[in-house]
């Protein structure tokens, strides 16, 4: 039921922030209901399949998901300025790369979170996932840190699974 309830709640905030709509004044009263139907509509769904579980709503971590979402904002400026210094000099050769990251997550949840931060941070993606790690193409060996993917990591797995774990060295 907690999970449920958390749910709900973040869709309506979710609403409330993409929607704009903060006051009952009446001047957009079917907004509003559409925004109320389409929130329970989303629950009812979510109880009618039955996954309701910790990987749908993970919201009982909601600090430290929020404190990893701040701390992979800096990842990606730093990552941006550094790709923006790699394209405009022009005597750097670039030099791309696939490397692999091995990856030991617990939970799917925890894997997609981690993949999806490569990709987000630039000069990185994720080209496949597999069983025990990810093919990665990075824009040069810059950006290729064992170290640095084994943090992301490790802060993925605490951000949505309260656990200190995740890749391990490349």
């Amino acid at each position: 039921m907690f999970y449920g309830i958390s749910l709900g709640v973040v869709l309506v905030a979710l609403w409330l922030v993409l929607s704009g709509h903060y006051t009952t004044d009446g001047s957009h009263p079917q907004l509003i209901f559409l925004g109320i139907v389409s929130i329970l509509a989303a629950l009812g769904l979510t109880f009618r399949m039955r996954i309701m579980d910790r990987e749908t709503a993970p919201f009982a971590s909601a600090a430290s998901l929020f404190a990893y979402w701040g701390w992979l904002g800096g990842e990606i400026v730093k990552s941006n300025i550094m790709v923006t210094k790699k394209v405009m000099a022009a005597e750097v050769d670039i030099e791309p790369r696939l490397i692999r990251v091995p990856v030991d997550m617990d939970t799917d949840l925890a894997r997609c979170v981690f993949a999806n931060s490569i990709t987000l941070t630039p000069g990185t993606v994720t080209v496949e996932v597999e069983a025990d790690g990810f093919l990665v193409h990075a824009l040069d060996g810059d950006f290729t840190d064992p170290a640095g993917f084994a943090d992301m990591g490790g802060r993925s797995s605490t951000a949505t699974d309260g656990k200190e774990e995740g890749a391990t060295d490349a």
